[in-house]
């Protein structure tokens, strides 16, 4: 038997025993990633196995190309409001953050373990970060439901920090090795892999939207190929030019998971898919790189560094770095707690081994001790403390069945599906009494384990999920429609919106908000002809207020469409 098909044979049982035991993670309350690195462990020299595993060359490429994959997925499945809402707490973490974690992790890890100070300085730096293939797979794949913008915080924050944890790491292995200076090369170093990663992906994500937009491949399988290409093309060049491949690919799928393109369904479950054969894969790999005996040997101190970490360091630089920011105390206080460690420590924690450091295999193996504390008791515990602290929300229920549409050329247009929550605007509502502009209908009700064919005399119940197909530049107006009641956030009112003339007056201000006759019962169409008179035509206009009420389309002399334009920026409920 060749070399190969052995590696294939314990590959596949590897990967398939790592999938079926994940099943267990929900049960026990253990993160899949414990399950995987224990997998791992189990098949490594001091396991079951015995299978020797000490290529750290090959599991730093291995880790690489598979955080490169969860990052793109990571970054695709981030909405745009998510990151405008989250970027600047999440920056401040992922640098200041970063910095101080490091420093104060670093000093304690000096004394505790008796080594220098650099050599704390660089443990600590090589810690100091949270680790987006964990993050994202404790509150994506456990279904931590929380506040939009803490959850966007912690994402953002864990795909974007890692330029600084490297800046830190080869700064320290710099000084160990007299290869680089302290000082203004550092900040040039710092500012070059973040400026040359942003850019980067930034143009990636723009010209790889461009081009799906523009492209026919003539086969549904080539569009993620095409797409997970370019994520390890916005990985590559910004590397290849001296910046953070990492911050890059998270980018870019930011920008192609916000654009309008083909398959766009079919693209995001080729890279969720991906993304977990990723995680997989590479969690299983540094548990064969872990050496129980090695890790008894110092589990005290290492506990003892993870502790620091945990309690210490990281609560008071999630304190400094947010408090501008305006979160509370409890919102900041699980934020701590959620500064999972994963494999950037693991992999960062190979580059002293492959250099040279004389304490390399003592910082690998603290590290990854540090990593297992991590995952054992955040990652474990995240959910308990979310409901403990107040900051964990209702999760919504997912529909029973979805509306896949695939199209080969870009559709003008867009189909969004809405859980009515009991405080919906519409719940209770028949679809007939809504105001719906005129270009989005109601395609398909589901409730419950049915399918409620959509008609006028449907009603709306909470609970449902209601599918709206809609033209483009609506889609805000309709998201108002069907937000809650209580919601105080600021929504962008659209320029135009196109309603039938039959809209009433009262629905307009119980939708929309929209204030226009002392009559609730009045419709759109009978204002216009009342106030126009003898002006009632075609591209007619009204002003009224804030608005300017046109008619759009008229049969003879009736009214067909009306056109409502809105003069607000924003509108608040």
């Amino acid at each position: 038997m060749y070399a190969i098909d052995t590696l294939i044979l314990l590959g596949a049982t590897l990967l398939i025993v790592a999938i079926l035991s994940n099943t267990l993670s929900s049960r026990i309350g253990v993160p899949g990633l414990v399950i995987f690195l224990a997998v791992g462990m189990l098949a490594g020299q001091d396991g079951i196995g015995r299978i020797v595993f000490k290529e750290y060359p090959i599991a730093h490429g291995v880790g690489t190309l598979a955080l490169i994959v969860i990052l793109f997925d990571g970054g695709i499945k981030t909405p745009w409001k998510s990151f405008r809402s989250a970027w600047k707490p999440a920056v401040t973490l992922a640098t200041l953050g970063v910095v101080i974690t490091a420093g104060i992790t670093g000093l304690a890890a000096s004394w505790i373990l008796g080594i220098p100070l650099l050599v704390g300085l660089l443990l600590g730096s090589i810690v100091g970060s949270t680790d987006a293939a964990a993050v994202f797979a404790v509150l994506r794949g456990r279904g931590l439901h929380l506040s939009p913008r803490v959850t966007a915080t912690l994402e953002i924050e864990s795909g974007s920090n890692d330029p600084m944890a490297v800046l830190l790491t080869l700064g320290c292995l710099g000084l160990l090795t007299s290869t680089v200076d302290l000082g203004w090369v550092m900040g040039v170093f710092f500012l070059q892999q973040a400026v040359l990663g942003a850019l980067g992906g930034l143009g990636i994500g723009w010209l790889g939207a461009w081009t799906l937009k523009r492209l026919d491949l003539n086969a549904v399988g080539l569009y993620p190929a095409f797409t997970l290409a370019l994520g390890f093309l916005a990985y590559g060049l910004p590397a290849y030019l001296g910046g953070s491949g990492f911050l890059a690919v998270y980018l870019a799928g930011l920008v192609l998971g916000n654009a309008n393109i083909v398959f766009k369904r079919a693209v995001f479950m080729a890279h969720d898919g991906g993304a977990w054969l990723a995680q997989i894969a590479m969690f299983v790999m540094l548990g064969l790189l872990a050496s129980p005996s090695e890790l008894m040997g110092i589990a005290l101190e290492g506990f003892m560094v993870a502790l620091v970490l945990v309690l210490v360091a990281r609560p008071v630089a999630v304190a400094l770095s947010v408090l501008p920011f305006g979160f509370n105390a409890r919102e900041s206080s699980f934020m701590a707690w959620a500064g999972l460690k994963g494999a950037i420590p693991v992999i960062l924690a190979t580059y002293p081994l492959l250099i040279g450091i004389e304490e390399g295999n003592l910082i690998f193996n603290v590290v990854f001790f540090v990593v297992l504390v991590s995952a054992l008791t955040q990652g474990w515990s995240l959910p308990p403390v979310a409901r403990w602290l107040g900051v964990r929300e209702p999760r919504r229920s997912e529909p029973p069945v979805t509306l896949d549409i695939s199209s080969l050329k870009h559709v003008d247009g867009e189909i969004i599906e809405y859980s009515i929550e009991a405080d919906s605007w519409v719940a209770g509502h028949l679809i007939r009494d809504l105001a719906l502009p005129d270009s989005a209908v109601i395609a398909m009700i589901a409730r419950g384990q049915d399918v409620i064919p959509p008609g006028g005399r449907t009603s709306i119940e909470p609970g449902d999920h209601v599918l709206v197909a809609m033209g483009p530049n609506i889609g805000p107006r309709v998201d108002r429609l069907f937000s809650l009641r209580h919601s105080t956030c600021k929504q962008e009112m659209t320029t135009f919106l196109p309603l039938t003339p039959d809209t009433t007056v009262a629905e307009m201000e119980e939708f929309y908000g929209i204030h226009l006759d002392p009559n609730p019962g009045r419709t759109l169409g009978s204002v216009l002809v009342e106030r126009l008179g003898e002006s009632l035509r075609e591209g007619a206009e009204l002003q009224a207020g804030e608005l300017r009420l046109s008619i759009r389309k008229m049969v003879g002399d009736q009214i067909q469409e009306v056109g409502v334009e809105i003069f607000r920026g924003d509108d608040e409920e």
